[in-house]
């Protein structure tokens, strides 16, 4: 078990340990309905997880397609067919998408369990996380090949989920923000049960390298729900309760954004390129932190706001090498969700646009 777990590490996760995109224009997002033909996912009374998700999915994707014309919309499926998990995350990285949406429908040995929680990639927090995690991953048992995808890897095993201890996504804060939204549509706009927003290690979140979020629509195994997630009207207020979130997160990235002339490019690219300068995040708190102590040996300490949380940083690095190799240390003494960030004239950047700038 060991064994398959390291492997599992090796080759399937280091190659997606990358520097992703942190700001900037939302062009792709892929929609991805849980489940499907031979995997029916979760079951109600009448009804079968598969078919609401991707009623579900194929709404949501029609209003970001009408509203957004510019916006590139990609379903994972269209029709009642299986699609591996490795592969629906294929799918978004070979796509370079800016933002993956897996929509799914929850069940519980309770039926008087209720409402909506959206996910994002990270390590459970509970056993109940646990379990929706498995629930999900257990799609993997219908491919064939498993063994050969996942290297071993046991979505009915709580051990095998030290693998995700050993990993945090790039993507996390954005993935957050957008979970954040949907969730707040869901209680304000349509008046579900809000169940929140947490972590836990969804294989098909993990496999991708963008920012992303599980959306668990409601629970079939509670009457209300199930008949509210079988209704038309339902089904059109949660879609449009997703794509409104999505409208939100796109629209507070590219608000500052400003794309400069060809001129004006040509006359600032040289003082844009000197104050380019890359540091390493080592914490987030909705809070300030007045206690430096346990940072003290870390040097100067960069403090600046981003999504409403305060992000604190170290290093004031000129290249991505070297701020690479300062993460690397980071992530050795223990801050394991290290990772790179950027700043133009002190504004944070994506990392993406930090080097083209440099490249110019």
């Amino acid at each position: 078990m060991k064994r398959s777990i390291f492997l599992f590490v090796i080759l399937i996760i280091c190659p997606l340990i990358s520097l992703s995109q942190t700001t900037g224009y939302i062009k792709t997002v892929v929609i991805d309905a849980g489940h499907g033909g031979k995997d029916p996912g979760a079951s109600g009374k009448n009804s079968k997880e598969k078919h609401i998700a991707l009623s579900i999915a194929l709404k949501t994707g029609s209003y970001i397609e009408r509203n957004f014309p510019d916006v590139k919309v990609i379903y994972t499926r269209k029709t009642d067919r299986f699609i591996p998990l490795h592969k629906r995350a294929k799918i978004a990285n070979d796509a370079k998408a800016d933002l993956f949406i897996s929509i799914h429908c929850n069940a519980n040995l309770s039926s008087r369990v209720y409402g909506t929680e959206t996910y994002v990639m990270g390590l459970h927090k509970s056993q109940a996380n646990l379990e929706v995690a498995q629930k999900e991953n257990a799609s993997i048992l219908h491919e064939e090949d498993y063994m050969e995808h996942y290297e071993g890897f046991n979505p009915s095993s709580p051990e095998a989920y030290i693998i995700f201890s050993l990993y945090q996504h790039a993507n996390l804060d954005q993935s957050l923000d957008v979970a954040a939204r949907v969730q707040k549509q869901f209680k304000e706009r349509v008046g579900l049960r809000d169940r929140g927003v947490y972590q836990a290690g969804f294989m098909v979140l993990y496999q991708t390298t963008m920012p992303g979020i599980l959306v668990e629509t409601g629970y079939l195994s509670n009457s209300k729900d199930e008949k509210y997630l079988l209704s038309k009207n339902g089904q059109v207020y949660i879609a449009s309760a997703i794509y409104r979130a999505f409208k939100e997160y796109k629209l507070e990235n590219e608000k500052n954004i400003q794309p400069l002339s060809s001129v004006a490019l040509a006359t600032s690219e040289n003082k844009e390129i000197q104050n380019i300068v890359f540091r390493v995040q080592i914490a987030s708190s909705s809070r300030d932190i007045k206690d430096y102590r346990k940072y003290k040996d870390l040097g100067k300490i960069f403090v600046y706001e981003h999504n409403g949380l305060n992000k604190y940083c170290i290093g004031e690095e000129k290249n991505i090498k070297n701020a690479i190799e300062l993460k690397n240390m980071m992530r050795e003494r223990k801050f394991k969700d290290a990772f790179v960030v950027s700043f133009l004239n002190g504004e944070r950047i994506s990392v993406e646009h930090a080097q083209k700038l440099l490249k110019k």
